[in-house]
């Protein structure tokens, strides 16, 4: 006989065996959704092919098309960039934080400033900070969710 589960009571819904079958079924969706949402290899940007520059946002992630690398835009730190609207002796830097992920993690940090430190080698790849917008202005301090920084992989 099928039984509805508006058609049961309270206490069959809690301790019977049509509440114990709703507590697994909602535990086995809630720890398929959990391990969904932490899992850092889950999608949260675009695939790439390499060799093709690539734009990600804070928090945002590309996979590299043929490779198990992924590339996680973590956050921009320390933005001493000389402001557009300003005339400095120097051209200042920003560092930005990325995790290479390939099988495990691994952090770098790439400078804009110092040609020598914006590319790291990692699994046989070169990881390249093309550019980081928006550019700075004396008048305004950047949020940091409003970085986007431009990548380039390819192989060395």
């Amino acid at each position: 006989m099928v039984v509805g589960v508006w058609e049961l009571s309270w206490y069959e819904l809690c301790w019977g065996k049509a509440g114990m079958h709703a507590k697994l079924l909602i535990l086995a969706f809630a720890c398929l959704f959990l391990m969904t949402a932490c899992d850092e290899k889950s999608p949260t940007g675009p695939t790439v092919p390499l060799n093709q520059q690539f734009t990600l946002a804070p928090g945002e992630a590309a996979s590299i098309e043929d490779t198990s690398l992924r590339v996680l835009f973590l956050r921009v730190s320390g933005d001493s960039r000389c402001p557009a609207d300003a005339v400095c002796i120097q051209g200042g830097d920003a560092l930005v934080h990325v995790r290479i992920l390939n099988g495990g993690a691994e952090e770098f940090e790439l400078h804009t400033g110092d040609e020598s430190r914006a590319s790291v080698e990692h699994a046989g790849h070169r990881i390249e900070l093309l550019n980081l917008q928006p550019y700075p202005f004396s008048s305004r301090t950047i949020p940091g969710e409003e970085y986007r920084a431009t990548f380039n992989v390819r192989r060395p």
